[in-house]
């Protein structure tokens, strides 16, 4: 086997923390797929039945679908000589001008230019990106004269025609219309071979210059950057200019009948001019004219070849790319743009870092991005090759499908793609707005979805129970519920006022913020079958960061605002400020601190009752729409019961208060627009005693995960 050295020997490739990869076939798929998982820091070696000694090479349509991917892997098609296409002509056989369309230029229409390419310049450069020992990963060694005879998809092994094999992670089938490693997808087993579409092409290149010395043909190049082409009733030749518009590339497409003796599904059969010009002698003086120039030593013929659509491209750690997988005829060129879309789709998904045991769950996920846009250009491409439309419809149709095919970037797509999937396998996460990003990170879980650890953050919780009115707090239950009620029937009731200081948090990157609530005990909720569920029932949360009122709103339905918390401490003192905007609307004191050793039951009722079992609000989500104000689109009683919590709140040390006091000023709309209707109500709650109020330090902050619909 000849080897491109590269300076890689077995040894690194031994400690090579990426996966190893084998690709077959090193034509424009397999080099493009190469580089991209070289770059995403995977071992890759290539296997060409080839010595590239006889590649003669032809023009290739480099869309701006495909050549936009070829700059993110760091290759210029126009450093190679491609030349932007910048419209097309058609013409009848009988010289008849039909039609002229000039197309958008790069930045326009289309990020990318649509550029024609030389072949062999192209798969040069390809070659040189993936080999080079500059750039992104390691060097990619490419086997030459190494054609196989054989797969095994569950070993990810490939077996040589000189009975040596290679063993890798997963193998790449990018080894063209004959494939061998499709024949080893289940059910294929050589029954899905590529079969002769009825037409066969010749190809070969003219200087530019010898057209334009002609007064003839002169009209033909003279416009850069301009495809022609002229149609007979069951035939065509298609012309264009490549290699910085000095050569016009041409594809001849005839009914095979006329070829027979002479083309077979190989591009490298050679022709006599003699046979072209037999085939096309019934075109224009014009155009036998141009083909009279045709290059002896480029002109080739060769049979389109066709193929029914594969059940599957992939199989354990096997799968196909490019003609392997979905042969194209070259009527909308694309056929290489295509296997460029795969290789970068399987670069996306076969990431950095990625572990041998994910690899089929990964080829199968390439082959849902993938085959469904393949195919449907594929259609489009024999659509537009078919004899029975005419040349106005065929640039109709081609227009309508230019837009899906250009319209598209297969980085972007299977990013998304990856992400969508990478989401589906977390299905136990939380979602909230916006969407369009993902599972949104926070107390919950974090950017991976990953639970957070809680047991490390630390929390100070200052509390001061009051006895009020039952019928003041009576009126703060959700309006128009019959569900909610006292305990006590009495008119005496009680209440805290509880602001926690949380800090530590892992979701904010070790730090915190403050918390302030009204927590009124004693509350019982009569769900709809009699069962009665008890607790504390809060009617607002006041805390001073976004993220969590944010996240508590939408996860858990908790009744959050925002408000400015500011707390002003000493060891005999813990002071509460609530501010809006500068104005301060309430004042919390507790005074005379001592330090007690009894933790009283404190546990994982941080601000609760100690004869409460959790925690209970009232969810409300509006529905969306002016029809709509007063409606809901949730709203439901929510529970979050102690036993549940996790971690447990661990309370390290207690100070109780000698003197405490709660101040609460409503101000006016102007002072508190968005907060006045709160802080009023609560105003209104009269302080017929502080019944108790203590300071309690500990660790381990709960999640508040365990929180859910009551009924």
């Amino acid at each position: 086997m000849a080897v491109i050295s590269n300076g890689h020997n077995g040894d690194e490739a031994a400690t090579h923390t990426g996966l190893k990869i084998l690709v077959v076939g090193a034509g424009i798929g397999g080099l493009s797929a190469a580089i991209v998982l070289r770059q995403q820091g995977h071992h890759v070696e290539i296997y060409e039945s080839s010595r590239f000694a006889t590649e003669t090479g032809a023009a290739i349509h480099m869309p701006p679908n495909s050549n936009g991917l070829l700059k993110r892997m760091g290759i210029s098609a126009e450093a190679t000589g491609a030349n932007e296409c910048v419209g097309m002509t058609s013409w009848a056989a009988h010289g008849i001008q039909l039609s002229h369309r000039n197309f958008p230029r790069a930045g326009e229409v289309w990020q990318h230019s649509w550029v024609l390419a030389h072949r062999v310049r192209l798969h040069d450069a390809l070659k040189q990106a993936a080999t080079s020992t500059s750039g992104k990963g390691k060097p990619v060694r490419l086997h030459l004269t190494s054609p196989i005879v054989d797969v095994d998809p569950a070993s990810a092994t490939i077996h040589f025609k000189d009975g040596s094999s290679a063993q890798g992670d997963l193998v790449i089938g990018a080894d063209g219309v004959h494939s061998v490693t499709r024949t080893k997808l289940p059910g294929v087993s050589g029954s899905r071979k590529a079969f002769s579409s009825g037409k066969s092409a010749f190809r070969f290149f003219i200087h530019r210059q010898i057209l334009l010395d002609d007064p003839v043909t002169q009209k033909y190049v003279e416009s850069e950057g301009v495809m022609h082409i002229c149609y007979g009733r069951d035939r065509r030749i298609v012309m264009y200019p490549t290699s910085n518009n000095t050569l016009i590339n041409f594809v001849a497409i005839h009914p095979e009948t006329e070829t027979d003796q002479t083309a077979t599904g190989d591009w490298n059969n050679a022709a006599p001019k003699g046979l072209l010009l037999e085939v096309f002698k019934s075109f224009s003086g014009d155009w036998t004219k141009i083909l009279s120039y045709a290059d002896n030593d480029s002109l080739k013929v060769w049979k389109l070849l066709d193929m029914e659509v594969l059940d599957t491209w992939t199989d354990y750690r096997l799968a196909l790319l490019g003609d392997a997988a979905h042969p194209f005829l070259p009527h909308q060129g694309q056929g290489g743009g295509q296997a460029i879309e795969d290789a970068v789709a399987l670069g996306v998904v076969l990431e950095e870092g990625i572990t041998a045991v994910e690899v089929p769950d990964r080829l199968k996920l390439y082959q849902d991005i993938r085959k469904e846009r393949a195919e449907k250009i594929q259609l489009y491409s024999r659509i537009v090759g078919q004899d029975n439309i005419s040349p106005k419809e065929a640039a109709t149709i081609m227009l309508e499908f230019t837009n899906y095919n250009y319209g598209h970037d297969e980085f972007d797509n299977a990013a998304q793609r990856l992400r969508e999937w990478k989401w589906a396998q977390r299905p136990s996460t939380y979602w909230r707005m916006p969407r369009a990003f993902g599972p949104m990170p926070g107390p919950r879980q974090a950017h991976d979805s990953q639970p957070r650890d809680g047991r490390e953050s630390t929390f100070v919780t200052a509390s001061i129970k009051i006895k009020t009115s039952r019928t003041i707090l009576q009126n703060l239950f959700p309006p128009g519920s019959a569900s909610w009620r006292f305990k006590s029937p009495g008119t005496v009731a009680y209440c805290s006022f509880s602001q926690t200081t949380l800090n530590k948090m892992q979701w904010l990157s070790g730090s915190g913020y403050n918390h302030l609530g009204l927590y009124i005990h004693g509350v019982e909720y009569v769900k709809q079958d009699g069962e009665v569920v008890s607790g504390t029932y809060m009617p607002i949360l006041f805390e001073n960061l976004t993220d969590p009122i944010i996240s508590g709103r939408e996860e858990l339905g908790m009744p959050k605002i925002y408000s400015a918390i500011d707390i002003e401490r000493d060891s005999k003192s813990y002071h509460i400020r609530t501010t809006w905007n500068g104005m301060t609307w309430g004042r919390f004191e507790l005074n005379d601190l001592e330090e007690v050793n009894e933790m009283n039951g404190t546990t994982g009722k941080i601000s609760g009752d100690t004869a409460d079992e959790g925690i209970l609000v009232d969810r409300y989500l509006p529905a969306v729409g002016r029809e709509n104000k007063g409606k809901a689109d949730a709203q439901y009683a929510v529970f979050d019961r102690f036993s549940n919590a996790e971690p447990k709140p661990q309370p390290q040390r207690i100070l109780k208060s000698g003197n405490a006091s709660v101040v609460l000023n409503a101000r006016d709309w102007s002072a508190l627009p968005t907060l006045h209707h709160i802080i009023g109500r609560l105003a209104e709650i009269p302080v017929y005693d502080v019944v108790s109020a203590q300071v309690v330090e500990g660790v381990g902050v709960p999640d508040v995960s365990g929180a859910c619909g009551i009924e």
